[in-house]
């Protein structure tokens, strides 16, 4: 019943705006509006909102790292994999297939999730993640798709340069670690304007995938979404789980947080790149709902076997 309160919501804001797109009260170009300011001002606020946040103590090894996202590289390897040997889906496609599959959706699902299951013990290794994870994942999808060129090698290389200094994600990066570097934290006007725009990414996110869903037959993507979808609910975690609680030594809470953390189902995220890029919109659209819907059934499953149902 906790896992349905806090999916519920998420559900009935996507629902809210396929429901207004279906019925001609936001159309594509609000829905195409919607996901490029989300990816190129709502996001990169709560990036450095997040890499900003005062108060955060406490020491992370290098195996909590390994252990999360080794787990995510063997599932995006896979769901690449997978997707090359489809029919009809070309470099970029299989790209964020594997990037889809290896995405969590933190945000919405994992903060109160994960905090509900290890409270105070788990607040640390969660947000020093969340911190990370957000901007590698998306600067790592987005410097395979943008290497995707016919250019001599340093053309390519010097041409990536210049795309990532542009992107709004890898700039918010840059500030971000920059002023965590330097122990500057935005205050004043400043704080409430970042929150500001960061407190929208979540719903303005879910109604443009939402209203997104009037232009693609996701029963038509159904099987593949299927299968994004178990590689992300379960493949994910299970790699995670053996890394840190198998391979390596971390704290229980940590190792913990790490699988969960990877349990979540697909971030809306891997939609935002999709739509940005024009590509496997309708299948990753897709295997957000479907991974969402499993999660209930496998994310209580995770919590038995880490002893925290």
């Amino acid at each position: 019943m906790n896992a349905l309160a806090i999916i519920a919501p998420i559900f009935g804001i996507v629902l809210i705006g396929w429901g207004a797109a279906l019925a001609g009260l936001l159309s594509d170009k609000v829905s195409d509006g919607l996901s490029e300011y989300v990816f190129a001002v709502a996001v990169p606020a709560l990036i450095i909102a997040t890499l900003t946040k005062p108060g955060m103590n406490g020491t992370v090894a290098w195996s909590y790292w390994v252990a999360y996202f080794g787990g995510a590289g063997i599932s995006w390897f896979v769901g690449t994999l997978i997707a090359r040997r489809r029919a009809g889906i070309e470099r970029r496609g299989a790209i964020l297939h594997g990037f889809a599959a290896s995405q969590s959706n933190t945000v919405f699902v994992g903060v109160p999730m994960i905090l509900q299951a290890y409270g105070e013990a788990g607040a640390f290794p969660l947000f020093m993640l969340l911190a990370v994870h957000l901007p590698l994942m998306m600067g790592s999808a987005t410097f395979l798709i943008e290497s995707d060129s016919g250019l001599p090698v340093l053309a390519r290389i010097r041409g990536l340069v210049l795309v990532l200094l542009r992107n709004p994600i890898f700039l918010a990066l840059l500030i971000g670690m920059a002023m965590k570097g330097l122990g500057l934290a935005p205050a004043g006007i400043a704080r409430s304007l970042i929150d500001a725009f960061a407190g929208t990414a979540s719903t303005c996110a879910l109604v443009a995938l939402g209203a997104g869903l009037k232009r693609y037959r996701v029963l038509f993507d159904l099987k593949g979404a299927l299968v994004i979808a178990l590689l992300k609910n379960l493949l994910h975690p299970l790699a995670v789980w053996i890394l840190a609680f198998h391979v390596f030594s971390m704290p229980p809470a940590y190792a913990g947080v790490a699988t969960l953390f990877a349990a979540m189902p697909v971030g809306i995220n891997a939609y935002l790149l999709a739509a940005r890029y024009r590509t496997e919109t309708g299948m990753v659209a897709a295997s957000v709902l479907v991974s969402t819907l499993l999660a209930p059934v496998t994310t209580v499953a995770w919590l038995m076997l880490l002893g925290r149902a």
